[in-house]
């Protein structure tokens, strides 16, 4: 499931592009299974954030330490900066998605769906349309 959330797919069903109809506009619902986005739970928005945060940042702090410690003692710190800062910019815009579905697949592990959990795709189709 974490695999699927990391490549941009349902969790779930493994449904391609899943929830997002474009790169961060995304619909309440799976397009091929019918799974709600949000199951019931205030603050979800805030797991799917903490996510983003996770895999966003840390490659980063990764890179810092491996450049800290090849670069030892001379380390040069403007390059290094501009490298991590523009890093820092690109890596949550290109891994929003990402982000959102792999919360998505941790939910999912800790909460199994019940049936409440799902809408029919006929369903979810139309009530994303209007």
């Amino acid at each position: 499931m974490l695999l699927r959330g990391l490549f941009r797919r349902c969790a779930w069903c493994g449904g391609r592009g899943a929830f997002f109809t474009g790169w961060t506009s995304k619909q309440s619902t799976c397009r091929t299974c019918g799974l709600n986005w949000r199951r019931g739970d205030v603050g979800y928005e805030l797991g799917a954030a903490a996510t983003a945060a996770i895999i966003s940042v840390g490659p980063l702090v990764l890179l810092l330490g491996a450049v800290l410690a090849v670069t030892w003692p001379d380390v040069h710190v403007v390059p290094m900066l501009i490298v991590l800062g523009v890093g820092a910019v690109v890596m949550p815009i290109l891994l929003y998605p990402s982000s959102y579905t792999t919360w998505q697949a941790v939910d999912i592990l800790l909460r199994p769906p019940e049936p409440d959990d799902f809408e029919s795709v006929g369903e979810a189709s139309a009530s994303n349309a209007s």
